[in-house]
């Protein structure tokens, strides 16, 4: 049995520090985050679920699920939990009435916009420290990077 390592870099050391700055990165804009939501009562996951959900008229429980990589039950309880508060609302689908669709009420909507302006804001606070074109250079960077990530985590054949 080979046990090299699967994908063979000649850098594993940068490897290793491109990964904990991504990581301390992760972890900070997750504080930066919290902080905006928070004046709005909402958690992270609950944001995430919104940011799909403003995407388009609505989603599928089970597309919600597979887009936030996590358990249908854990996206039932942040629906449940954005529903009481009357952020959005679940119907059946015309199509397939098994299936759930979930989309933002137009208080939904509201706290939506309100909550983008303050995040978009917050955002832009924390990138002035880089030029418009360092800008464009990190999202190519983070598009390949997520693209590898992407690659990295389908299902070995």
């Amino acid at each position: 049995m080979n046990r090299s390592a699967p994908f063979p870099t000649s850098h594993p050391e940068l490897s290793a520090r491109i990964y904990r700055l991504i990581n301390d990165l992760y972890v900070l804009l997750d504080a930066a985050d919290r902080k905006v939501l928070s004046r709005f009562g909402l958690s992270v996951s609950q944001y995430r679920l919104m940011i799909l959900l403003s995407d388009y008229e609505g989603h599928h429980l089970t597309t919600l699920s597979d887009h936030l990589l996590c358990a249908r039950s854990t996206v039932t309880r942040l629906i449940d939990q954005l529903e009481a508060n009357g952020l959005v609302a679940r119907s059946h689908d015309e199509e397939d009435r098994r299936a759930q669709f979930v989309c933002l009420t137009e208080k939904g909507k509201v706290v939506w916009e309100a909550v983008a302006v303050e995040h978009a804001a917050a955002l832009e606070y924390a990138l002035t420290g880089l030029s418009e074109p360092e800008r464009s250079q990190l999202l190519v960077l983070f598009e390949k990077t997520r693209l590898g990530l992407m690659r990295s985590a389908e299902p070995s054949l």
